[in-house]
């Protein structure tokens, strides 16, 4: 005998609704159980019925499994979240180089059969403000550079007074020793041999 398919809709009568559910929970409780057993899984069953009653199952303690599933979905969610905004972020950042790309094709006149006459006035004003800022840019470091070197002039030429007045006072320091040094050898020097009481000397 070719067992009949049960069409999937709700069942009308309230009595063999409630036969059926009887029937079917208590097979969907034993295949909960089997499959924890034959598998070694974590299986949890909860089960109201059109009543309100409650009818569950679970392989180990249902409120860790309960607990095990809401931090999994939290994790879930948060992955997400994380992953929608990376590729938010991705979408935007590709645009970005889109354009700057466009934008470097402009700017070494790359692909300008496509463009207008007034597209290209645009484009050729970009490039002299991008040329003014460029001379700007540079005429400032040129002189941040020679600020400095005047900086460095200055402070060398203080160096060199320093060293010179140094070196002025201690020539003339030099020339003052030399002269005392020829002055005491002009004093002329006796020595006298004999007796105070005969008078006589000699000069050695």
């Amino acid at each position: 005998m070719v067992r009949r398919k049960t069409e999937m809709k709700r069942i009308e009568n309230k009595t063999n609704r409630q036969l059926t559910f009887s029937k079917r929970r208590n097979g969907l409780l034993k295949k909960a159980f089997e499959l924890s057993v034959l598998c070694d899984v974590e299986v949890a069953l909860i089960v109201f019925s059109a009543n309100g009653k409650l009818y569950e199952f679970s392989s180990s303690s249902l409120n860790e499994t309960i607990d095990r599933y809401q931090t999994y979905v939290k994790d879930t969610h948060v992955f997400e979240q994380n992953m929608q905004h990376l590729n938010q972020e991705t979408a935007s950042m590709k645009k970005k180089i889109e354009l700057l790309e466009a934008s470097k094709r402009k700017l070494t006149g790359e692909g300008l059969n496509t463009y207008s006459q007034q597209e290209l006035e645009e484009i050729e004003q970009e490039v002299l403000k991008s040329v003014r800022n460029v001379r700007a840019r540079k005429n400032q470091i040129v002189k941040e550079q020679m600020e400095k070197l005047e900086e460095k002039e200055k402070s060398l030429t203080e160096e060199y007074a320093r060293l010179y007045e140094k070196c002025g006072v201690e020539a003339n320091q030099g020339r003052q020793n030399q002269s005392e040094n020829i002055s005491y050898s002009d004093v002329e020097t006796g020595l006298f041999i004999g007796l105070p009481e005969t008078g006589s000397r000699n000069k050695l």
